[in-house]
């Protein structure tokens, strides 16, 4: 369409969630312009990122003036507007309803908050193998949805201090790898920022 500008995304890539939207982003082809916004240096607390949304807060989703400020939303949007395929967000209800989204903090590596949520941890990747992953490849069903590229951006986390979550989990590294193998390079692209970080830290161990 004459005049409709490209989406401009607002992204950390050390936070979950903003991981989440640049690799839906970039392997679904969607023509989009990152505004970085970085999260240890207060940007998202500047009066112009204020403006634009004012619980400080990334991502955010401005399309041709139509602006979104939160993740889950963001990806529905997304699926929605630009036709990505439905197996990512299911039109039919029954199927709808089954797409969870784990909590987004939309912050980056904190090391007391990590310690506190690998505390934590435990109850919910069992959960994940006995419940979600016990009889089909992915957390919905025989296809990928928001809901694995949610939880495994988040699980991915962890490498930000050295630690695989899923390291002593074989069901859930296979999972992983059948995520990584449907996204292509757009997983590793959108983590290349957590794989310095991890390696920033083991230099200076």
């Amino acid at each position: 369409m004459a005049g409709r500008k490209i989406p401009e995304v607002y992204l950390d890539l050390l936070s979950q969630p903003c991981r989440a939207v640049h690799i839906l982003l970039s392997h679904s082809k969607v023509p989009f312009t990152v505004r970085t916004v970085a999260l240890r240096k207060g940007e998202n607390k500047t009066p112009e990122f204020t403006r634009l949304n004012p619980m400080q807060k990334v991502p955010v989703l401005v399309d041709n003036g139509f602006v979104l400020t939160e993740s889950v939303a963001i990806l529905k949007y997304l699926v929605t507007k630009y036709s990505i395929p439905q197996h990512w967000y299911p039109s039919q209800a029954e199927r709808r309803a089954k797409v969870l989204f784990p909590r987004m903090t939309g912050s980056a590596v904190d090391g007391v908050k990590l310690e506190r949520a690998l505390a934590e941890l435990k109850e919910t990747l069992d959960r994940l193998e006995s419940m979600f992953l016990k009889r089909q490849p992915f957390l919905c069903g025989d296809d990928i949805t928001l809901a694995d590229l949610l939880a495994v951006c988040e699980l991915m986390q962890p490498l930000g201090g050295d630690r695989d979550v899923l390291s002593d989990r074989p069901k859930l590294q296979q999972w992983r790898s059948r995520i990584q193998s449907a996204l292509g390079e757009s997983f590793d692209q959108s983590h290349s920022v957590l794989y310095k970080v991890r390696e920033n830290f083991k230099s200076k161990l």
